[in-house]
């Protein structure tokens, strides 16, 4: 008939037997117990998954002939995932080839709007500049925002 023999036991004793067995030996439920109503049951208790619960469920309704069994145990809600941050924009580096007549000065006035800005634009080249004031046509400048 089920988990174990039933012969002579009263109906709500024999929920109970069968709440006691099912809560021992079904992983991720935790607190089971039963409401009965003449020969409906209403489980109620934790589990760690909507599978759990299921499992529980029935285990019970193999175990106990009853009209109906209501499965009201309380499901773990899952953990919320972690919000995944979006990348800093990576900013779009802007690059200037040199044209003959350039200077720094006149990059940084089109570029900033304002001449006096050229420092920035020489510090961002260092790499390939060792002079602001020796630029030759055909380098390629980094401009920086």
């Amino acid at each position: 008939m089920g988990l174990f023999d039933l012969f002579g036991k009263s109906f709500d004793q024999q929920v109970q037997d069968a709440i006691n067995e099912v809560g021992a030996t079904t992983p991720g439920v935790s607190g089971l117990r039963a409401d009965v109503r003449g020969k409906v049951i209403t489980l109620k208790g934790k589990a760690e998954s909507r599978e759990a619960a299921n499992l529980a469920m029935q285990k019970v309704d193999q175990t106990v002939k009853a009209d109906n069994i209501v499965n009201a145990i309380e499901v773990a809600k899952a953990p919320e995932p972690e919000p995944v941050a979006e990348p800093e924009p990576v900013a779009e580096e802007r690059v200037y080839e040199v044209v003959a007549g350039d200077t720094l000065g006149a990059i940084s006035q089109k570029y900033y709007g304002k001449a006096g800005a050229y420092m920035k634009i020489f510090e961002a080249n260092r790499d390939i500049l060792d002079n602001p004031d020796l630029i030759k046509v055909g380098q390629k400048l980094k401009i920086p925002e």
